[in-house]
């Protein structure tokens, strides 16, 4: 399920880390065809991209790269300044709030600009969705099971082939999270091409529906759980 070996069978959370890897494919595909060919999600792309716009000398991309990179350890940082602490549940679904607001600014702006924002604004909301995946990330890893992501799964994709290759075992729960990462991105390409002013509505609405499904008490509960687990690792 994650960038390790650990899964679970909670279907909530697997349901809840779907949702989101949905989310985080609709952003990527958002950020790459109308915010300037960069990923808010994956930092290790954009940090080859910024290698790759100095040898190549092209300005423009290393500026889209480098906002990508500030604006998802700014969210990082501050999610994971949020999850820290006491009473755990009510600073998870603060962190999720803030990414709901994130992503709902992003999609007020990216709706004022028609879909196709230029400029400065395009800068600006390239800034705003990192951080929102930032915020995600940080989120998912300190609460989540060990090594648990739900924006960046190439370790996912490592492990569901290595236990396919040592011992013939599929894990489930891995091919569910990379098809959903395809799914989701998938989705963002067409709404940007076919609906663009609503294009943010997607992970917006996604994230939204887990932070109101975080406010049911099974979901405090497993929450709890693994808050819990992870502080005692």
């Amino acid at each position: 399920m994650a960038d390790g070996d650990e899964t679970t069978g909670d279907s909530g959370l697997v349901a809840t880390a779907l949702a989101l890897t949905v989310a985080t494919g609709a952003m990527d595909a958002i950020s790459f065809l109308a915010l300037g060919g960069v990923f808010v999600s994956v930092m290790t792309a954009n940090l080859s991209l910024l290698g790759i716009s100095a040898g190549a000398q092209d300005p423009q991309r290393a500026l889209d790269a480098a906002v990508a990179v500030a604006g998802f350890i700014v969210g990082a940082l501050l999610s994971a300044r949020i999850a820290r602490g006491e009473r755990p549940v009510r600073r998870v679904r603060w962190a999720l709030g803030v990414e709901v607001l994130a992503l709902g600014g992003l999609w007020a702006g990216w709706a004022t600009a028609g879909g196709h924002p230029g400029g400065g604004v395009r800068l600006g909301l390239l800034a705003v969705a990192a951080l929102a995946m930032g915020g995600q990330s940080g989120l998912v890893r300190a609460v989540g099971p060990p090594g648990m992501s739900t924006t960046y799964l190439t370790g996912t994709l490592t492990g569901l082939l290595v236990d396919v290759a040592r011992d013939g075992r599929v894990r489930w729960v891995s091919a569910a999270l990379l098809a959903a990462l395809v799914a989701g991105a998938a989705l963002g390409a067409l709404l940007v091409t076919h609906a663009a002013p609503a294009a943010p509505a997607l992970p917006t609405g996604l994230v939204a529906l887990v932070l109101l499904v975080s406010l049911t008490p099974p979901a405090r509960d497993v929450t709890h759980l693994k808050w819990a687990s992870s502080r005692g690792r």
